[in-house]
């Protein structure tokens, strides 16, 4: 039977399509538990062939506004970008739309921006890592599923989706000293102390715990503003001295970058490792050594898990994502004095 192209398509042209019933439509749009593969492709095709969306207005009458909020601290990272696209991917396949607001480097922004995402009344919400207390995140969470980014610290609250940054730090340290570095640098960004679980401070404890293991030369903290540019600039200056460190570690490949532009310019002898990987990493011109983490992979399954409570899960999920080191141009053996 085909569809009369002048009305909109409804649920049951849907199920009619897809030869199920409109409870099994129902169930497939909603996301709900026990929807078998098939199922889904077969709905999600006639979605598609029909144009079906459901329409606001019953949406509103229902109580729903099929939304997911995102709050995203740094549009200008590329690692941030890759795991945006992660997420948007999910969300293309289901009937919810993203919210997307910055939420800032500070406790007090982060916490405005995701209770700006509740006044828009989106049914869950996915959060880059914002510097929000737990217990506000808890209270939050309390009535809308959160999944966090970069939150080591354990809630039974809500859901967590993170790389295990310790076991990356270590893949590093341990590339650059087999290589035969001794003096080895960590360029990374200042970050409050009370914030002991965010990403940096644990790669940032991660690289000094394994300085002092090894009995390797003293933890020589290098700290900059975000930005391929400051990274530059604060390198730039510590060569610049007459620095005698042989590599650097650096917290993320945006710093990498500008470290590397550093190095290239002031003292070519010198090793520069970065974490992440993001795409520009792989260009020959940079050669980037990088600790990988599935950014576009971790997107997505931070959606799943709130679509996952939306159907009804309430034990929290903590994931963690292994990381793998990708070895380049950039890291080598140090040079003979």
């Amino acid at each position: 039977m085909s569809l009369d192209r002048r009305r909109a398509a409804t649920i049951e042209d849907v199920a009619r399509a897809a030869g199920v019933s409109r409870a099994a439509v129902s169930k497939v749009l909603r996301n709900a538990y026990g929807v078998s593969p098939a199922m889904r492709e077969k709905v999600g095709n006639a979605v598609t062939e029909l144009g079906y969306r459901p329409k606001m207005a019953a949406r509103a009458l229902g109580g729903r506004s099929f939304s997911i909020g995102i709050g995203y601290s740094d549009l200008g990272n590329p690692f941030f970008i890759r795991m945006l696209s992660g997420m948007l991917g999910a969300l293309a396949t289901t009937p919810y739309q993203a919210v997307i607001t910055p939420t800032q480097e500070g406790a007090r922004q982060g916490l405005e921006a995701l209770e700006a995402l509740i006044d828009r009344q989106v049914e869950g919400i996915v959060a880059v890592s914002p510097r929000v207390a737990q217990e506000e995140i808890e209270r939050i969470a309390a009535d809308t599923p959160v999944v966090m980014f970069g939150r080591h610290d354990v809630s039974s609250a809500y859901d967590a989706v993170i790389g295990d940054d310790a076991e990356g730090t270590v893949l590093a340290m341990e590339h650059l000293a087999g290589l035969g570095h001794r003096r080895i640098a960590h360029l990374t960004v200042a970050e409050s102390e009370t914030l002991a679980e965010t990403p940096h401070n644990i790669r940032r404890r991660s690289y000094t715990s394994f300085m002092e293991s090894l009995g390797l030369a003293e933890p020589v903290i290098l700290l900059t503003e975000e930005g391929q540019d400051p990274a530059y600039a604060s390198v730039a200056e510590v060569l610049r001295a007459g620095a005698d460190f042989t590599a650097i570690f650096a917290a993320h490949d945006d710093l990498a970058i500008g470290a590397l532009a550093a190095v290239r310019e002031h003292r070519p002898d010198i090793s520069v490792v970065g974490y992440d990987d993001v795409p520009i990493a792989r260009n020959p011109a940079f050669g980037l050594t990088t600790v990988h983490q599935p950014g576009f992979e971790m997107g997505a399954r931070a959606v799943e898990l709130v679509l996952e409570r939306l159907a009804g899960r309430s034990e929290a999920v903590h994931e963690v994502f292994a990381p793998v080191l990708c070895v380049r141009t950039s890291s080598f053996p140090p040079q003979p004095i």
